[in-house]
């Protein structure tokens, strides 16, 4: 394999060594020096050398190429040779092509050869020889991009030492070669030449994986195929771009030098790996330039910004525009390329300004009112508004003792809202002096002092108002037996005025009393009874009235307050007991157990039970048929004394009487209901169910259920005369005895003798359609024939689609029937055509000839029995 002087080459077995060909000018005389050759291995030093088929040089050990004759070159412009190197431990070979010129000088090949791996002999163990052939990894070959030479360029030239004995063709494939991007590269298929036929850009495609082939002229492989990998080299051929074209960032202000701020960052598409695309940033300039120009500095490397100067202030300068420029070729401004970016760099506020009140404030406030602003307390922040370093927060720190006053923060203006939490009472106090401190709702930066204009005195002045009279105590309580009479004296309920500085007259009237029991004296405010209580009343909840009454009095404007009295109501036997149930059930034949009965007493105990139960001794069959034993203090069994009675009701007086300090007593009327029973002892009679009734949903219910029918029989009623009239409609043109396909329909006949039985046809007929000769004058009755003008009915239009013969013949009908001319008895009647256009014909059609007399219309009788009297009525027969 022959390469120039840079050209690299590495076996598989070993990709550490490189082998490295150099050639010398020297004479060309016998003997003399023609070439000195010299490698360098890295590592290994025994290289072997050898010119191939040659015998006019040869090279030493050393590397120098001698001739071994004087050389005539007289014929020949130049002389070629070929030298071998191989390295003995890596078996690396390097071909070496050099050419000797009549000048006496030798030039070396400027286009490097890849030669094909050649095969070296290895003897077997039986003594014999074979040839194998060594595999090589072809060194990349570098080539330049944005190359402005002429095109196509040599690169470099492919060859395989079995070119001596046959003709080959070489052949290139891969990306750049015959596939996409196909024609960057070509190569001679004689010499093997490859060439570029175009600029290459290393930021499009930076390298290109190509692979060579020789075959013989039938297209057979010689050589294995060969990997030649082409490296694009870069140029400086793009200027460095920042990923923004302005950055922000930004830096609490106060902060120390040294501090990190941002990074800017740009990229360059040439290749990093060299100064084509090694960048340096710097700062161009800055704006403004307070208080120092250089405020911030630039890591020329990986683009981060810190400050190197203190002093920065937000309240004097709130931002910084910087000026970034990158420029490639590690910085150097003569060669590298450089770009611009814009850097903002915002200063971020910090708690370095404490709020600070303006003066001191005053205010005024009404006693006994809440929830009043008295007073806004404004203070001033040079910090960025609306953050936690300029909202302020209140708070009183002296002169609010009790907790009257609250100061919230107002969030859009940042004033306290000075504002009235408690009722102030104007006769204990009078004025308020209270201490207001501001702070932020963050703490001051450490360093900074807290300010002495934090604080504000706050004098608050409270006014008086007449004040509403107060009931005391409130509610007031009084326990009473019931059963008072009208004009008892209860108790005196009275308030008392707040403004003990006015004199004012306070007067009494009743706001609430539902049940109407109390008075109270305007003046005094007593209160007496005007109608009895009772503790039974709807009105008393848990033995308690309550009862509310309102005092006002003569200030301007006047106040009024309410008080509300709560009477318990003591219980004493004023309700007599009566007996519960009040109605039962017996079977005709009991058994041996009764009727559990009780008694109710509206009282309390000891004013109710235990209860005395007895029969009345009145009527006299009471105590004859019913027996009634007492079972404890509050119930008693009634039994009947007979062993049957019959069905009915029956009213039984007992006599109850309560356990109270004077007892009442009471004679209530059981009725029991004595009915036939079943095995379970219950009343099956149909007495029963009559006496149980229907409830109200049930008759509602059944009601509904009767409008429903109702109106399904009227919905029925009406479909019905809608389906007669139908009928009735199509009668008219079908006989029900005939089937209504393919027959001829049938109509009813009118008139009143024989003289009806003469038709004119041609009535039926359009006018328009027929002949002159064949219109015959109808034939009237003469006992009907009117002695007016026959009236002339209008002229239907036409119609592309007529309707039913049925409607037509309606219509004809209610014209007649409301024409005052028409004669009142059976008489012909003039109808309008039914139009022209109709899909199904006319009854005129059937006139289709000039002539009446020449239409033949016997064939109709052929039709069957039903079609021969329309052959009658048509043909003139006289049937």
């Amino acid at each position: 394999m022959s390469i120039d002087a840079k050209t690299v080459l590495s076996t598989r077995n070993s990709l550490k060594s490189w082998l490295c060909c150099y050639g010398e000018k020297q004479n060309n005389k016998e003997n003399l020096s023609v070439s000195t050759v010299s490698f360098e291995d890295c590592g290994h030093k025994t290289v072997w050398f050898k010119v191939g088929e040659s015998s006019d040089f040869r090279v030493s050990e050393e590397g120098v190429v001698y001739t071994l004759r004087h050389l005539s070159l007289v014929e020949q412009n130049t002389a070629s040779l070929m030298v071998y190197a191989q390295d003995l431990l890596s078996k690396q070979t390097c071909l070496l092509s050099l050419q000797v010129k009549p000048n006496n000088t030798t030039l070396t090949q400027q286009v490097p050869v890849i030669l094909f791996p050649w095969r070296s002999p290895v003897v077997r163990g039986d003594g014999t020889v074979r040839r194998v052939k060594r595999d090589w990894v072809i060194p990349p070959i570098n080539v330049p991009e944005n190359s402005r030479g002429q095109f196509p360029e040599d690169l470099v030239r492919i060859r395989s030492d079995r070119d001596k004995n046959r003709m080959l063709r070489y052949s290139v494939t891969g990306p750049g070669a015959d596939q996409p991007p196909t024609g960057i590269f070509i190569i001679n298929p004689i010499s093997g030449q490859l060439s570029v036929t175009k600029p290459l850009d290393r930021e499009h495609i930076s390298n290109f994986h190509l692979r060579a082939h020789a075959v013989d002229l039938n297209g057979n492989q010689v050589e294995n195929p060969i990997d030649i990998v082409i490296n694009v080299i870069d140029q400086n051929d793009n200027r460095p771009e920042f990923t923004h074209t302005t950055f922000n960032g930004s830096v609490p202000e106060g902060s120390k030098p040294g501090s990190f701020v941002m990074t800017v960052t740009a990229v360059d598409k040439d290749d990093p790996k060299t100064a084509n695309g090694m960048l340096r940033y710097k700062i161009l300039s800055q704006n403004p330039q307070s208080p120092s120009s250089n405020m911030f500095t630039i890591n020329n490397r990986t683009g981060d910004i810190i400050t190197v100067a203190a002093g920065l202030d937000r309240e004097k300068v709130t931002q910084y525009t910087l000026i970034i420029q990158a420029t490639d070729m590690e910085g150097t401004p003569t060669y590298g390329l450089s770009n611009t970016a814009t850097t903002v760099i915002r200063i971020s506020d910090i708690n370095d300004n404490p709020p600070e009140f303006t003066t001191d404030f005053f205010g005024e406030v009404h006693e006994n009112r809440v929830n009043v602003i008295v007073s806004n307390l404004t203070v001033t922040d040079k910090d960025q508004p609306h953050t936690p370093s300029w909202s302020a927060v209140y708070r009183i720190i002296d002169g609010d003792s009790t907790g009257r006053f609250s100061v919230p923060t107002d969030p859009s203006t940042n004033e306290g809202l000075l504002t009235v939490v408690k009722p102030i009472d104007f006769e204990l106090t009078r004025t308020f002096t209270l201490t207001v401190e501001a702070e932020n709702e963050v703490s001051l930066v450490q360093g900074i002092p807290p300010h002495r204009q934090s604080t504000a005195t706050v004098s608050i002045q409270i006014l008086d108002t007449n004040e509403s009279p107060e009931f005391s105590p409130n509610p007031k309580s009084i326990k009473l037996e019931e059963g008072l009479p009208a004009g008892s004296l209860l108790t005196t309920f009275t308030a008392q005025e707040p403004d003990h500085f006015k004199y004012q007259i306070v007067r009494y009237s009743k706001l609430y009393d539902p049940a109407n029991w109390l008075e109270i004296d305007p003046v005094s405010g007593r209160i007496s009874t005007i109608a009895v209580l009772d503790r039974e009343s709807p009105y008393v909840k848990n033995n308690q009235y309550n009862v509310t009454f309102m005092a006002s009095d003569s200030g301007v404007p006047p106040a009024s307050g309410t008080g509300t009295l709560q009477i318990y109501l003591l219980d004493i036997n004023d309700n007599a007991p009566h007996v519960l149930p009040s109605e039962v059930e017996m079977c005709e034949r009991p058994d041996r157990t009764g009727i559990n009965i009780t008694a109710n007493d509206p009282d309390l105990n000891p004013n109710a039970g235990p209860f005395a139960f007895e029969l009345a001794g009145r009527p006299s069959d009471v105590r004859r048929n019913w027996t009634l034993s007492r079972l404890n203090g509050e119930y008693a069994q009634l039994q009947l004394r007979i062993g049957f009675l019959t069905s009915g009701f029956y009213e039984i007086p007992v006599m109850i009487t309560d356990s109270g300090n004077l007892p009442m007593s009471n004679t209530s009327h059981l009725r029991v209901k004595v009915c036939q029973c079943d095995h379970h002892g219950d009343c099956v009679d149909m007495e029963r169910i009559i006496a149980a009734g229907l409830g109200t949903g049930a008759i509602i219910a059944i009601l509904i259920c009767i409008i429903i029918l109702l109106v399904l029989v009227l919905l029925f009623v009406m479909w019905m005369k809608r389906r007669d009239k139908e009928r009735q409609a199509k009668q008219l043109l079908i006989d029900p005895e005939d089937d209504v396909r393919d027959n001829i329909l049938k109509y009813d006949e009118e008139g009143g003798g024989e003289e009806d039985q003469d038709y004119d046809l041609s009535q039926l007929q359009q006018p328009d359609a027929l002949d002159p000769d064949c219109v015959k004058v109808g034939i009237r009755r003469l006992d009907e024939r009117p002695l007016h003008f026959d009236h002339q009915y209008p002229v239907r239009s036409a119609a592309p689609h007529p309707g039913d013969i049925g409607d037509f013949i309606h219509e004809g009908l209610k014209a007649a029937d409301n024409d005052p001319t028409a004669p009142p008895y059976d008489s012909l009647l003039v109808f309008d055509y039914e139009g022209s256009g109709s899909t199904a014909g006319s009854l005129s059609s059937l006139h289709s000839s000039s002539s009446c007399g020449d239409q033949d219309y016997d064939y109709l009788g052929d039709w069957g029995p039903r079609f021969r009297k329309l052959a009658d009525l048509y043909g003139g027969g006289e049937d």
